[in-house]
């Protein structure tokens, strides 16, 4: 395995979309429009970061960043996800480079931190734990963690762009 992070394309927009859907087709967490709110975060200009994996020429993940906004006026916070591996691939790291390569970009942006929802037992591996003052409305706080690039964690509630509030 010889697998490549690189930022995506203009060309691959369709392939990321397949792959997408296909990585949270049978996902019991997944909403089945995780494909759509990417793209709708690329027409939007709100893509900050988005890699794909590749191996041998075909994209096998593929992780988006987006700004979130944070209601104590923190600013430089960013909202992590969707993360797709090909189901085919999954449990193999694919998406443990593309965490670390994700997170190394927003540093490289002077990002101040980065928010996540999801398990975690495998998000605290990057180092996103749950902050009490973050919240994110109707999700229990234990999934919903941060990391920050600094010393501050904001406080407030975290909103994500309205892409994610498409419904299937």
């Amino acid at each position: 395995m010889s697998i490549k992070i690189r930022p995506e394309e203009p060309s691959e927009a369709d392939a990321i979309a397949a792959l997408t859907a296909a990585a949270f087709r049978e996902a019991a967490h997944g909403s089945q429009v995780e494909h759509l709110i990417v793209a709708a975060l690329r027409e939007a200009g709100q893509l900050a970061v988005s890699l794909v994996a590749e191996d041998g020429g075909a994209i096998v993940g593929h992780v988006a960043v987006s700004p979130v906004s944070i209601d104590d006026g923190s600013t430089g916070w960013y909202g992590l996800g969707p993360i797709s591996v090909a189901p085919e691939r999954q449990r193999q790291g694919i998406g443990s480079l593309l965490m670390q390569a994700a997170l190394k970009e927003l540093r490289g942006l002077g990002a101040a931190g980065c928010v996540v929802l999801g398990d975690p037992g495998y998000y605290g591996r990057f180092g996103f734990r749950a902050e009490p003052a973050l919240v994110l409305p109707g999700v229990p706080p234990e999934y919903f963690q941060a990391i920050a690039f600094g010393d501050a964690v904001p406080a407030g509630r975290v909103a994500y762009h309205q892409a994610f509030d498409i419904e299937g």
